[in-house]
């Protein structure tokens, strides 16, 4: 009886502990914290106080409610008007601090911009837009401008981009002269310039590479509007709404409002024809052709003289220019030039002087090639007969088996040959299941000695067959060509969609592009009586972009600040084409009826706004899955222990 007794009451102990260690499993977790920080830093106070007048001190020191961090503050901290001497400024605790290293000038407002360079410690919310102002006279100046700064050429809008304003309304102060007040562009292209005076104004933007508030460097990248700035305001009203919740509106109520103008100012981003010319490092690598490389495209082609060397031929080189013009390859064509392994020539070439002044330098190159030591032969065995390979010039063909109709065929060789003509070319075209010969247009590429052309007017469903026989053919360089033959076929008319635009707001000369989703052009069509057409496009999707075409050229030509002639003008069509085989779509396209800035599609945007507020997070969740994982550890924990 008494054994049974203790068994009971171990088991009833034993139950117990079990208990606990469930408990405490399902009890025991680390907490979430409660709700996350979703709000940005609020002012607390100032030193001086802001918007303090007769300020004679140097430094600012702002103090928040949480602990705060600065973005790269020399960088996006903009304080006006223009400092000479960068300021100290930097971010302790909940404290802001920044001294003033030049000489106050007397009865000026100044403003620290702080864009969106300040966020809190934690969660990394960012307080916008915030700025402090103080003067040094008796008058805070209030009035504000604002607008937007975008790519002329492709609407992008321009973060990180100096915008300032002129009191001198001579067009030399933009070139001789700081800015008075100056602000930066933030992710989204928009500028507000504070703290402004009465007057009038130029308002002009600058991608100041030296930072000296001014456009004296060609390269920069500029904008400058044609109408004059004169700031103003009005008392006015808007509706503000109150939530009870994210779906739930608590209030709506009227409050009333400072509003300044200009508020829609719009600036278009350029950059002048502009490149110091000069000539860098000449290379010689390969035997066949050394290269010059050239800060920009030449109209011209230097011409060698040779000093240490004597060609047995006038005609011992040929010139293939490469990207655009910016490399010119010389191919040797003299094998007694080729053969060695110094070159020393002169060479004259136009190069930009201090004043950008293009003027004739003559420079003496030398180059050397480092040749390979060609290895012994190995002895042949007395039962190996095998030819040596034949070396043959290459040739790549572009003739894919199913052509696009709007194609050319194209030849490349890896040589300057020493001659090809048409004759060298057979094409023949399938007619009632036999092969006959057809004409076509054969051309050598101006821009490329290496390329040729095949091209005649294909048709849908056309099947063509393409022969270079062998041995026709002869390098510059002693190696004959292999025979070729292929068979291809133009593509059928169902294959294609067409796609007409009808253009409404453009009565001048313009031309369309219709771009990838990479934003680059892939087909161009001129506006003509009121439209673009486009035939034969490979089923996509696409994107237009119309240029008025100013002077008739069929390209984009860019701004001369020096004349005040703004870059040609440029729209995008917000929305996209989907183009699909045997369809044939017409579109309408107001070019004027959705704002400039709002044109172009996000898709193809590259300068797409940051995420400047954390997601929102499930708490529920977050606190179900920690209890979880803790409560395991907890109860293994306990029950070890």
């Amino acid at each position: 009886m008494k054994s049974q007794f203790i068994r009971y009451s171990l088991f009833f102990i034993w139950s117990v502990l079990i208990s606990l260690g469930f408990w405490a499993c399902a009890n025991i977790g680390s907490p979430n914290g409660g709700p996350y920080d979703e709000d940005p830093p609020k002012f607390v106070s100032s030193n001086p106080v802001p918007d303090q007048t007769n300020y004679r001190g140097k430094t600012v020191d702002i103090l928040f409610d949480e602990l705060i961090q600065l973005e790269s503050p020399s960088e996006n901290v903009v304080i006006t008007p223009p400092q000479t001497e960068l300021p100290i400024i930097r971010a302790n605790g909940r404290r802001v601090h920044i001294e003033l290293l030049d000489s106050l000038q007397p009865n000026t407002t100044y403003t620290i911009d702080f864009g969106s360079s300040l966020k809190d410690n934690n969660e990394g919310n960012f307080l916008e837009n915030y700025s402090f102002a103080f003067a040094t006279g008796d008058i805070i100046d209030s009035l504000e401008v604002s607008g937007i700064l975008l790519q002329a050429e492709n609407l992008e809008p321009m973060p990180g981009i100096t915008v300032g304003l002129h009191q001198n309304l001579a067009d030399s102060a933009f070139t001789t002269t700081r800015f008075v007040r100056t602000t930066r562009t933030n992710d989204r292209g928009r500028f507000v310039l504070r703290n402004i005076a009465p007057g009038t104004y130029r308002i002009y933007a600058l991608n100041d590479v030296n930072r000296d508030y001014r456009f004296d460097q060609p390269g920069e990248d500029i904008a400058f509007s044609d109408s004059l700035v004169v700031p103003s305001f009005e008392l006015t009203t808007r509706q503000d709404t109150l939530w009870k919740d994210s779906l739930t509106i608590d209030t709506i109520k009227t409050v009333g409002y400072t509003r300044f103008y200009p508020d829609d100012i719009r600036l278009l981003l350029f950059k002048e024809r502009f490149a110091r010319q000069y000539m860098t490092r000449p290379r010689w690598e390969d035997e066949r052709f050394f290269y010059l490389t050239f800060n920009a495209p030449l109209d011209t082609f230097p011409a060698p003289r040779p000093l240490n060397f004597e060609p047995q031929d006038s005609a011992w080189y040929v010139v293939q220019p490469m990207n655009g013009g910016l490399q010119l390859n010389y191919w040797l064509l003299d094998s007694t030039v080729y053969k060695r392994d110094t070159l020393v020539f002169e060479l004259t070439y136009p190069e930009s002087d201090s004043l950008n002044v293009l003027r004739p330098t003559t420079d003496t190159v030398t180059l050397g090639i480092r040749r390979v030591p060609q290895s012994k032969p190995k002895r042949k065995k007395k039962d190996d007969d095998k030819p040596e390979p034949i070396q043959f010039v290459g040739m790549n063909v572009d003739a894919p088996s199913q052509m696009d109709l709007f194609d050319t065929v194209s030849i490349d060789f890896d040589a300057p040959l020493l001659s090809f003509d048409k004759s060298q070319v057979k094409l023949d075209i399938m007619v009632d299941s036999v092969w006959e010969p057809v004409d076509f247009e054969f051309f050598q590429d101006t821009a490329n000695i290496l390329r040729y052309y095949v091209d005649r007017p294909w048709k849908y469903g056309e099947e063509y067959h393409l022969e270079i026989d062998s041995v026709t053919l002869f390098s510059a360089y002693g190696h004959w060509n292999n025979k070729f033959s292929t068979e291809f076929r133009i593509k059928n008319e169902d294959s294609y969609g067409h796609l007409y635009i009808n253009i409404i707001g453009i009565d001048s000369s313009a031309y369309v592009q219709l771009l990838n989703a990479n934003d680059q052009p892939v087909r161009q069509s001129p506006v003509k009586d009121g439209g673009a057409l486009f035939m034969d496009l490979k089923p996509d999707k696409y994107y237009a972009r119309l240029v008025v075409d100013s002077n008739h050229n069929g390209v984009w030509d860019t701004g001369d600040y020096s004349e005040r002639r703004q870059p040609e003008s440029v729209y995008y069509c917000p929305k996209m084409f989907t183009i699909m085989q045997n369809f044939q779509v017409e579109e309408t396209w107001n070019v004027f009826a959705t704002p400039l800035e709002r044109q172009k599609p996000l898709d193809i945007t590259k300068n797409k706004p940051k995420e400047m507020t954390k997601k929102k997070r499930n708490y529920k969740d977050e606190s179900k899955n920690t209890s979880n994982s803790n409560g395991s550890t907890n109860f293994l924990n306990n029950t070890a222990f």
